[in-house]
């Protein structure tokens, strides 16, 4: 963790030094290290050879850049939001999803026990196999009240039915976290389970292929009477649905911060692209048609930022939850349609190069638009909002 003292000078846009160094650090690795397997990862589909993955995640470990909101006594760097935030957007510059190869693991840990840790965590941030989410299904998408997938308590722990869609690096999990209701006469209660996808039971029905080439897949798995003992329960029985506000916050803001590197990534490439392509004897930039575009988009960029910086500051000072948890829903929403404008605009701006695969505009047009769907809809995120300004009042929503 960046440790600050009094005597830290406040400097680019009220960043401290130990930030500022965080966030080269971070920015050194994606461009040194991510950057360059951008078209190979691309025109492999995503996927990378095993030795040049072991590769990213030695650098990313030598950079300190694995385990982020983990505390370090556990191998992470126990960040800020703040922090995380930092080095987050620079993992966002980056297209083909390389980022997913620095070691990591879901924020649901943190009510984990000693040996759950022990067991997954910690070889996790060690490279050494990493957590996949369960929680969509086929009638349980942005809202996971709907969920039909259940565990019903036997001698020796709980039996697992269910079926999961659109489950995250299942294909590559070392373990998964399944979200199911324990079924306790007429209650059903929404606890999380931790499944090994080699115990019995356990099926992997599809791996399908997505707009996006990224390094793993989304596969649909079938659980059938899948027997875990009781300590494969996690944070407690019945304690889903607040451990699923917090990854869904966490993730919600990822999903904003990732897009502001991508916002980041393309108006730098496109603005050096349109300064120096002439057409009729001027720069395409002396050309309202593209240069007014150009000019949303960094106001979008911008103001996106501001909200993103605002909610983890929100984090940090130990704000309300339930506020927290849409104010990450209107970073979510906002920057996901932005840079969704973004990279469509840059496409324009290319012209013709734009609609090449090698173009970081093509990617990011085709990977931004699932950035408005996973994790909740643009629409499940206005209705969060438009909650909170009934239940939290418009001051505190808005401020």
């Amino acid at each position: 963790m960046t440790t600050l003292t009094p005597g830290d000078a406040a400097t680019t846009n009220g960043l401290s030094d130990g930030h500022l160094a965080l966030q080269q650090r971070a920015r050194d690795f994606v461009e040194r290290v991510l950057r360059p397997l951008e078209l190979t990862a691309e025109a492999a589909g995503g996927r990378l050879p095993d030795q040049t993955v072991e590769q990213i995640k030695r650098e990313a470990i030598m950079a300190r850049l694995q385990g982020g909101r983990v505390p370090t006594e556990l191998g992470g760097q126990g960040w800020s939001m703040l922090e995380w935030f930092l080095v987050n957007e620079q993992f966002g510059r980056v297209t083909n999803g390389l980022h997913w190869h620095v070691p990591g693991v879901y924020n649901v840990w943190v009510e984990a026990s000693r040996e759950q840790v022990q067991r997954y965590v910690v070889p996790a941030l060690r490279g050494e196999g990493g957590d996949a989410y369960a929680v969509t299904e086929a009638e349980a998408g942005s809202d996971p009240s709907g969920i039909a997938t259940t565990a019903v308590a036997t001698d020796a722990g709980w039996r697992i039915n269910g079926e999961k869609w659109f489950v995250t690096s299942g294909d590559v999990a070392r373990v998964l976290i399944v979200v199911a209701n324990v079924i306790d006469g007429p209650d059903r209660l929404p606890t999380l389970f931790l499944v090994e996808p080699d115990a019995k039971g356990v099926e992997f029905v599809e791996d399908p292929l997505y707009t996006h080439n990224y390094p793993h897949g989304h596969p649909t798995i079938r659980f059938t009477d899948v027997e875990v003992g009781p300590e494969a329960v996690v944070g407690g029985v019945g304690n889903g649905d607040e451990l699923q506000r917090r990854w869904f916050t966490e993730e919600r803001l990822g999903i904003a911060t990732h897009g502001l590197g991508a916002m980041w990534r393309l108006l730098d490439e496109t603005t050096e692209w349109v300064l120096h392509r002439t057409q009729g004897g001027q720069r395409i930039m002396d050309y309202q048609g593209i240069s007014f575009p150009l000019a949303d988009s960094a106001t979008d960029a911008t103001a996106g930022r501001l909200l993103a910086l605002h909610v983890c500051e929100m984090v940090d000072a130990g704000a309300d939850p339930k506020l927290i948890h849409a104010k990450a829903s209107m970073a979510k929403l906002f920057v996901s349609e932005a840079a969704g404008r973004c990279a469509d605009r840059a496409v324009q701006a290319f012209g013709g190069r734009g609609y090449l695969r090698s173009n970081v505009a093509e990617r990011f047009n085709r990977e931004l638009r699932v950035d408005r769907i996973w994790e909740g809809t643009s629409e499940i995120q206005r209705l969060i909002i438009s909650r909170a300004l009934e239940r939290r009042g418009v001051e505190a929503t808005i401020h």
